[in-house]
């Protein structure tokens, strides 16, 4: 690839375009048409957005894409640009590995990783400002403390998914921060709501359990820049009972701490994806564990429907989105004039 060719962010690139740009390989599927022939959907990103490259069989590069495309690795292409209802698309027409020579073309490594728009120094030491300042029962303030110092370094970097939602580096730690800002708000309502229930809820154990219920992920996934991978515990056992565990080997260490807030602490974490077909064995049985879930799932899903609207094409006519998105739904855009 020497020919002048001018190189390009794909996100720069117009529709019917064709130009070179140096592109990360986030993922290679293999499927079966329905004749029963084999193909790849391999999606290249800058740093803004992800094209997708249909690889058929009886293509020119089906055997490269199956034998020596490798997931995480910066390719140069050389490829013509298109927009459909399903997204971005890269039609190839010469591709190879990028290499330490592209530099001078502007290639730069560091510039393909999506990572968080919040500091996350920042986003920790506000994190760390909350469990000092809103949970009063000091055992359990001395948990959540203990945690956070142990594994401050991977809490700044990983991301809070392998896709989905904060699939990013320092996903994790902004999805956390966003969560617990959310149950510190209902709690807040709901303590000044409903003041005659016995108990009453315990805003302590909310803000616990909210900076606490993904903390498994610590373990379930292991943090790689271009895309976190599930490690065996995670694939065998899951976050949730992964971060029961995690709780429990840091509580035996807290003098002090009362026995039942422990227990609703891991009913917290392990109740907080509500049903058994998004990961939890059981449902919220106390009204902590109730908040932490619905702060947590609007987080979640608000974060899937905002990146889709964000990757609306501008110009584009579409009232609706494409399906292709983590909702697995089409987002209405808004009307478009038919003059």
């Amino acid at each position: 690839m020497n020919s002048p060719h001018q190189v390009m962010l794909l996100s720069e690139m117009k529709p019917g375009q064709f130009a070179d740009s140096f592109v990360l390989l986030v993922s290679k599927e293999r499927s079966i048409t329905r004749d029963g022939k084999p193909y790849f959907r391999a999606h290249f990103r800058d740093n803004s957005i992800t094209a997708t490259a249909m690889i058929w069989s009886d293509t020119t590069w089906f055997e490269d894409c199956e034998s020596n495309w490798t997931e995480g690795e910066f390719y140069k292409v050389r490829a013509r640009y298109d927009e459909s209802k399903y997204g971005p698309q890269l039609d190839i027409d010469r591709i190879r590995l990028a290499n330490a020579d592209d530099e001078a073309d502007g290639f730069d490594p560091g510039f393909y990783f999506k990572r968080s728009r919040f500091s996350s120094e920042e986003m920790f030491q506000e994190l760390t400002e909350i469990t000092n300042t809103e949970i009063s029962d000091v055992p359990l303030r001395n948990l959540v403390l203990d945690i956070l110092s142990a594994y401050e370094e991977q809490i700044k970097t990983i991301a809070a998914a392998s896709k989905n939602h904060h699939a990013f580096t320092g996903g994790f730690l902004e999805h956390v921060l966003s969560v617990t800002k959310t149950a510190c708000y209902l709690a807040d309502k709901y303590l000044a709501y409903y003041q005659k229930m016995q108990p009453p809820l315990n805003k302590s154990l909310v803000v616990a359990g909210a900076i606490l219920h993904d903390i498994g992920k610590l373990r379930e996934l292991e943090y790689k820049p271009h895309g976190s991978q599930y490690t065996p515990a995670g694939r065998l056992v899951g976050h949730i009972l992964l971060g029961r565990d995690l709780v429990r080997e840091h509580a035996v260490k807290i003098e002090g701490l009362n026995p039942e807030m422990l227990l609703r602490l891991e009913h917290l974490i392990v109740a907080h994806q509500n049903l058994p077909e998004w990961g939890s064995p059981i449902a919220p049985h106390t009204p902590e564990a109730l908040l932490v879930h619905y702060a947590d799932d609007v987080d979640a899903k608000f974060h899937m429907m905002a990146t889709t609207l964000e990757n609306v094409l501008p110009g584009s006519q579409e009232e609706f989105s494409s399906r292709d998105n983590a909702l697995r739904r089409s987002i209405f855009v808004g009307l478009k004039s038919n003059e």
